[in-house]
């Protein structure tokens, strides 16, 4: 467990398609937890460095490319509808296979990406629960056809060791706060959940929802 003076990087992972929500869950998560954790910081990483089209409209900057992204103590992979594309992206699946980090995480429909990559093979995992506007098959039920043998949960958030997955849009903000906590301490987790009002409804989502943990990541 790291000291809350103690640096720590969190990659985001971008691609065109990205739901905006996921970067306010993510990078806007940890934007605020510096208030408590004032080493915490995050970049973003695309297949190239520069401007990404996301979700509605939205365009940011990714900080870095894939051959340049630094050592990360957690990569996350970010959710929304140009998830599809980057599940046939050489580029993506080559970068997470081999990803600079000894976590990788995803938020919402992050996980389609990494059962694409193989990260999933074997592992506990969830992503979004519901299917939404023209989708037939909810993304958690569509796992299985990236990842056979991945165990798909209803669930808020899956730990299975070195891969951690977190639900469906919203739920990136649990995901992100779950991993602060493994970094840093639960203490220091529930400070940064203060600090963004979003104490109760961290503890409403894991109440309904849960926080699954594999026999691996208990053991660990």
């Amino acid at each position: 467990m790291k000291d809350r003076t103690a640096p720590a990087l969190f990659g985001i992972v971008v691609y065109d398609g990205v739901e905006p929500i996921d970067i306010g869950g993510t990078t806007g998560v940890i934007s605020m937890a510096r208030r408590v954790l004032p080493a915490i910081e995050s970049v973003t990483i695309a297949e190239k460095a520069g401007p990404v089209a996301l979700a509605g409209g939205l365009t940011i900057l990714a900080q870095t490319g894939f051959t340049a992204a630094p050592r990360c103590d957690v990569v996350i992979v970010c959710g929304g509808p140009g998830w599809r594309r980057e599940t046939a992206n050489p580029a993506m699946l080559d970068f997470l296979r081999q990803a600079p980090a000894p976590q990788i995480t995803s938020v919402c429909t992050g996980a389609m990406i990494l059962g694409a990559a193989g990260i999933l093979d074997g592992r506990m995992a969830t992503t979004r629960r519901s299917a939404v506007g023209s989708e037939a098959l909810s993304p958690l039920a569509e796992l299985a056809s990236l990842a056979p043998s991945a165990r798909g949960q209803a669930a808020a958030i899956v730990d299975d060791g070195a891969v951690v997955t977190g639900g469906g849009v919203s739920l990136a903000i649990d995901a992100t706060l779950y991993l602060i906590g493994t970094i840093y301490g639960e203490a220091a987790r529930a400070d940064v959940a203060r600090v963004i009002e979003y104490d109760r409804a961290y503890e409403a989502n894991r109440t309904a929802l849960g926080h699954v943990r594999a026999e691996r990541a208990v053991s660990s």
